[in-house]
């Protein structure tokens, strides 16, 4: 066992050694080989990661170089911020399985959200943030520019109006680490997340035009100039937490480009795995197997492909620590 490695790391390899435990030792490994062998790596975080603080971990893999893309839902993008600013008027409901309808109602009455055991106060999160983008989103309509919906949000961070606000230590908000390093980001489907339904409604009041924000095309095209620039190599490998779109859209754009755009020399992924805890089902995109996507043009035969099939909330940061030696 490396005595360069930290307890964490060595607890992990002592202890996990069969199974879906093995299988994130595995993983791990083989992040780690990508890397040391010069390559990439895209993370995609489903569902509300950033609501289960995954920003602890991985806020310090950005910081450190060991991501150099994500794709994300917009709930992901706007709630890191929303726990940087608000965490303090978060509330956990640990008994969240034993609450009755009217006890849920009375939640809603409160202004809070809930999140499987985390509630978001609407006050303090949604509409803080809402007061701050608005102006960001209306300065650029009035002077006819377009954004990516992740750059305005590196703008609001970047200009240091919220700081004011941070209620946690900022080195645990991976949006901030990827603001300041300018990541790249991809967030598929932004429409439906609080941040998208709010910008909406300003469009529907004719106070904002759509173009303002740019669309889930435009992000793919962004992404078809960007791969072939960074598949070189080693190539880019996929690290994907929880299905959903933000996994199938960027993932996509490699058969895209062989078939669509007719590159046949373009390189598949060259590391995949998944963290799920959807069973393997029938036409599940999120229950699929990797050699699934074999099919499909996404990945090679001999691409090394790992799934953990547990909670992204424990298996996560526990990979993370390991690729960082902690």
């Amino acid at each position: 066992m490396s005595t360069t490695r930290g307890p964490i790391s060595q607890f992990i390899e002592r202890n996990y050694l069969h199974f879906n435990a093995a299988a994130l030792v595995d993983a791990a490994k083989g992040y780690e080989t990508h890397l040391l062998e010069g390559g990439k790596m895209m993370i995609t975080l489903a569902g509300a990661m950033s609501t289960a603080e995954l920003g602890i971990s991985l806020a310090e893999m950005i910081r450190q170089g060991k991501v150099d893309i994500i794709s994300c839902t917009g709930a992901n993008l706007e709630e890191d911020i929303m726990n940087l600013v608000a965490h303090s008027h978060y509330k956990r409901v640990p008994n969240y399985r034993d609450l009755s309808p009217q006890e849920e109602w009375d939640l809603l009455e409160n202004h809070y959200n809930r999140v499987t055991d985390t509630c978001i106060p609407e006050e303090e999160a949604f509409r803080r943030l809402q007061k701050h983008i608005y102006k960001i989103w209306k300065d650029a309509d009035t002077a006819g520019e377009r954004y990516f919906p992740h750059e305005f949000m590196y703008k609001i961070l970047l200009s240091g109006e919220l700081e004011q606000y941070y209620e946690i230590d900022p080195k645990n908000s991976w949006m901030l680490a990827a603001a300041e390093r300018n990541l790249p980001i991809i967030v598929p489907g932004w429409e439906d997340s609080t941040m998208g339904n709010i910008f909406a409604s300003y469009v529907i009041k004719n106070e904002i035009k759509a173009t303002t924000m740019k669309s889930g095309i435009e992000y793919m095209a962004w992404l078809a100039d960007w791969y072939p620039k960074n598949s070189g190599g080693k190539g880019v490998g996929f690290f994907q937490i929880g299905g959903g779109i933000a996994g199938d859209f960027p993932i996509c754009v490699v058969p895209m480009l062989y078939q669509d755009m007719e590159m046949p020399e373009i390189p598949f992924w060259s590391y995949f795995c998944q963290i799920s805890d959807s069973t393997t089902s029938y036409g599940s995109y999120s229950g699929a197997v990797p050699n699934e996507k074999i099919t499909w043009g996404k990945l090679d035969i001999n691409t090394p492909k790992f799934i953990v099939e547990s909670d992204a909330t424990i298996v996560a940061p526990l990979i993370f620590a390991w690729v960082l030696k902690q």
